[in-house]
């Protein structure tokens, strides 16, 4: 277990919307060593009240309305579906004075946040993937301009109690960051289907074959990120001449799987630009 930033001592976090991000999110938090009591949620939901009710969550009070929970609040972290975010933020915008508000809604703008918000801009925007639920998660953050280094550091710390943090400069970077890192973990496990599925297909059982697939994958991250050498020198160094590895990246190559992943990339993150451009849209409605 990795210990609280110091940032964090003390601060009281709460989150509107206590779906699946916010489970991960929150997950990340005790697990770093953060007081569960510090934390609350405003979850609408009874059944999700219950999960957090039954998981190691329990300490955490999942029942405050949003303004409750928003007053008395260091940091507010919007984790409700973009589409309801008017809604339920008209609920308690007029309690914000000094929180530093963190929104993990995908495809919401600062600004559009901001105009939903009654013109408060103390914002960062956040794109964190799933993974976080286990503490490895990737997450990009984009501040308006009226963050203070103070705030973005304090930003900083919740996010990388689940994970790596990296900030952007402009908000259309957001979008990029969606494409490697906020929907690339499905990527992941789609490559690892594939790699199950081909196993079998050469003989060997679905057990054996997911298992030796999922550590391989494990095991390729874990020496990427510790070594020195770039992905691509890491490769070549285990393709011997003429060998099985060559052959296989060779038919990778012939079939321009690197062309392909790139496309599902540019697909992502167009889409991405669309879904901001039709929340803006709605919210001109």
């Amino acid at each position: 277990m990795s210990s609280i930033n110091n940032k964090l001592i003390n601060k009281k976090i709460s989150f509107i919307g206590g779906g699946n991000m916010a489970q991960a999110l929150i997950s990340g938090l005790i697990g770093c060593g953060m007081n569960p009591a510090l934390i609350t949620v405003s979850a609408p939901s009874a059944e999700t009240r219950e999960q957090y009710a039954k998981q190691q969550m329990h300490t955490v009070d999942a029942s405050l309305e949003p303004k409750a929970a928003v007053i008395d609040a260091d940091v507010v972290v919007l984790a409700v579906k973009p589409q309801m975010m008017q809604q339920v933020v008209s609920e308690f915008s007029d309690a914000l004075e000094h929180q530093l508000v963190i929104s993990v809604a995908a495809g919401l703008s600062t600004e559009l946040l901001s105009e939903m918000l009654g013109g408060y801009s103390n914002i960062v925007r956040a794109m964190p993937n799933t993974p976080s639920k286990i503490q490895m998660g990737a997450t990009g953050l984009y501040a308006t301009s009226d963050i203070t280094d103070q705030q973005k550091q304090l930003a900083t710390a919740v996010m990388e109690a689940s994970g790596l943090v990296m900030w952007v400069d402009s908000e259309e970077q957001m979008h990029a960051v969606t494409a490697v890192a906020g929907s690339a973990p499905a990527y992941v496990f789609y490559f690892i289907e594939s790699m199950i599925d081909g196993a079998v297909a050469l003989g060997l059982d679905r057990e054996q074959a997911s298992a030796l697939a999922m550590q391989t994958v494990l095991g390729a991250a874990t020496m990427a990120i510790g070594s020195d050498d770039s992905p691509a020198e890491l490769r070549r160094k285990v393709m011997s001449p003429k060998g099985t590895t060559q052959a296989a990246i060779e038919s990778m190559q012939h079939n321009e799987i690197g062309r392909q992943i790139g496309e599902a990339m540019q697909a992502c993150y167009d889409r991405s630009k669309a879904l901001s451009e039709e929340m803006k849209s709605d919210d001109k409605k």
